[in-house]
């Protein structure tokens, strides 16, 4: 019994010594979990190394989950089905607690969604024509990204201040319209683009961008069913922020603050992002199913000898 109990100590020594030799060179985490390079290299299960004692020790890695590695493969440009079935995945694998929810959102953070809104006067015969004279641009976090005063291409002959709070004063150092657009395109390329009655800003701005990265606030129905609304109602976004944010926005009679809108609108559609993005990705044909996984691949086996790396074997001894 003695000797057995030494050679299992010898053991556990030698294991000791190779898990510092890893800490050392960067593998391995002090808190006791394998970095890139060695999951990498193959460990794609817990290890559970025994003691001398009996007692179970610290895992030394941990399984990748495929959430993580679906994350890394969503880059700026991923497509939209992309985006939604990453929604889906990440709803499949849990009960949508709020921490898989918070899962979700950082991985397409900061730079996948974005809000807009934009301010009109009227140009044209009687001011009826509306042009664009201020857009407003807010990050996921409701940070002000993009905010500037446009200059129409016709003379103005209806600032309507009483709603888009537009004067002839912020016209002195507007930009003009094509540079203005030239900017805002910029921004808006390859992003989720929230808003509400988005289709007005677009109009304003002459572009059009994919429904499929088109996120309206006016035309959703888990915001009006939250909110207890008629689905097919025409609801502002002065009352759904009332009725679900309990904030007042868009009073007083100096006009709209647009950047006030976006962020509103961007903070409706985090309330209900999960859900919205879920009924999103149940319209996509279904995802191929992931391959299984061995589950003879067990990373306890590579504490053998026969499977650590000469100069690891060398260093260690």
């Amino acid at each position: 019994p003695q000797g057995r109990s030494k050679k299992k100590s010898r053991k556990h020594q030698r294991f000791m010594e190779r898990r510092a030799v890893l800490e050392q060179k960067g593998l391995l985490s002090p808190h006791g979990r394998l970095g890139s390079q060695t999951t990498e290299s193959g460990l794609e299960a817990h290890t559970t190394p025994t003691k001398a004692n009996g007692t179970t020790a610290p895992r030394c890695d941990e399984v990748p989950k495929p959430k993580r590695i679906m994350s890394a493969s969503l880059s700026p440009s991923a497509s939209p089905d992309s985006i939604a079935r990453h929604h889906s995945v990440l709803l499949s694998q849990g009960n949508g607690s709020a921490k898989k929810v918070r899962t979700s959102s950082l991985v397409l953070r900061p730079g996948k969604y974005v809000a807009i809104d934009c301010e009109m006067v009227g140009t044209g015969p009687q001011g009826r024509l509306s042009e664009l004279a201020r857009c407003s641009v807010v990050n996921y976090e409701g940070d002000v990204i993009y905010d500037k005063y446009v200059r129409p291409e016709l003379p103005i002959v209806d600032y309507r201040t009483r709603w888009s709070g537009i004067t002839k004063q912020h016209m002195k150092n507007a930009i003009p319209f094509t540079a203005a657009q030239a900017e805002i395109l910029k921004i808006l390329k390859d992003k989720i683009v929230v808003g509400h009655a988005i289709h007005n800003d677009f109009q304003a701005l002459k572009y059009f961008h994919p429904k499929d990265r088109t996120r309206d606030t006016s035309q959703s129905p888990v915001l009006k069913k939250r909110a207890g609304l008629p689905v097919r109602a025409n609801v502002s976004l002065k009352n759904l922020a009332r009725h679900l944010l309990h904030k007042k926005i868009q009073v007083g009679c100096k006009g709209h603050s647009s950047v006030e809108d976006a962020q509103t609108a961007m903070e409706l559609y985090r309330l209900v992002e999960v859900q919205w993005e879920k009924e999103l990705a149940h319209s996509l044909p279904p995802r191929p199913p992931s391959p299984v996984t061995d589950p003879a691949a067990d990373s306890s086996q590579y504490l053998d000898d026969q499977y650590w790396p000469t100069d690891l074997m060398a260093s260690s001894l």
